[in-house]
């Protein structure tokens, strides 16, 4: 995202200034940009103060508000915040209303796609949030960041999130059931080659891609996870809650996040959303790396 910012986005002759709570991150991600065209900051402070918008995108509900708060303790008037952590819609209206409260904008802007999409501009953006912050954000979403927006200008910023929330959930049911098929063609003879053609063909795209991280071992093998257990079952908790206030149920979310508690247990923090089909191979008779 921030190389496509800095490469794409209308920053002109402003630098991009990145903090991460890890500082070599940040150097580390700094040092991959075109020169002169980032600073390094040490402090959520410092970082705000010398922005004029400003993006975060952490991993869960306590990480955002902790860092939301740290920044609206300098002088924030005038300045537009803009949140792509997938939270619950509850946690991105309180943040909409303290941050301006505090003078400032806000404006959500979860985002879909896996980390290859995002460092190739190839996301897709959601934005609510009042139109005319909205439009601030724009330049810096398609043809940048993402390759599409979803617009809810005008709208509750709480929205986009729950968009976000729920469309994770078709993530996590397509994971589910390619693990499911995959081990069931395995398991019959069909073979995993064979049904693999048979998806490339009908579902090109994300459904291609978790099969070919299904069939190449990578859901057990990669050193860094792409999309975290943790965080696949902190949305599954997410959506669980908003069907329960809604009068609905999630069933086939509440098989897959039963085998995400078996992907925890097995890899621990190293696990991925698509180490489900680990957990479906075990629990069918079948060693959990393939």
């Amino acid at each position: 995202m921030c190389k496509n910012i800095v490469e794409k986005g209308p920053l002109e002759n402003k630098p991009l200034i990145i903090f991460n709570r890890t500082t070599k991150r940040a150097t580390d991600l700094s040092e991959k940009l075109p020169s002169g065209k980032s600073i390094v900051v040490k402090s959520i402070d410092e970082a705000v103060s010398k922005s004029d918008i400003i993006f975060t995108c952490v991993g869960n509900d306590s990480d955002i508000n902790e860092t939301i708060d740290a920044a609206l303790k300098g002088v924030t008037k005038g300045k537009l915040f803009v949140d792509c952590s997938t939270v619950h819609p509850e946690t991105t209206e309180a943040l909409g209303k303290k941050i301006m409260q505090a003078g400032a904008e806000f404006v959500a802007c979860p985002v879909f796609g896996a980390p290859p999409m995002a460092e190739s501009g190839q996301l897709v953006c959601v934005l609510a949030g009042p139109k005319a912050s909205v439009e601030k954000v724009k330049p810096y979403t398609k043809g940048v960041m993402g390759r599409a927006v979803i617009d809810f200008g005008g709208q509750p910023v709480g929205k986009a999130t729950l968009l976000k929330i729920i469309g994770n959930t078709f993530i996590l049911n397509m994971v589910e059931t390619l693990s499911e098929g995959h081990v069931l063609a395995e398991k019959s003879g069909l073979g995993s080659e064979n049904l693999h053609q048979f998806i490339e063909n009908l579902f090109p795209g994300p459904y291609t891609a978790y099969s070919s991280r299904m069939m190449s071992g990578s859901y057990h093998k990669a050193e860094q996870p792409a999309f975290a257990v943790d965080l696949a079952m902190k949305d599954a908790k997410h959506a669980m809650d908003l069907a329960k206030a809604a009068g609905t149920e999630l069933k086939d979310l509440q098989v897959a996040d039963a085998h995400l508690a078996q992907v925890k247990e097995h890899m621990g923090a190293r696990g991925d959303i698509s180490s489900i089909y680990g957990a479906v191979r075990k629990e069918n008779g079948l060693k959990f790396e393939n």
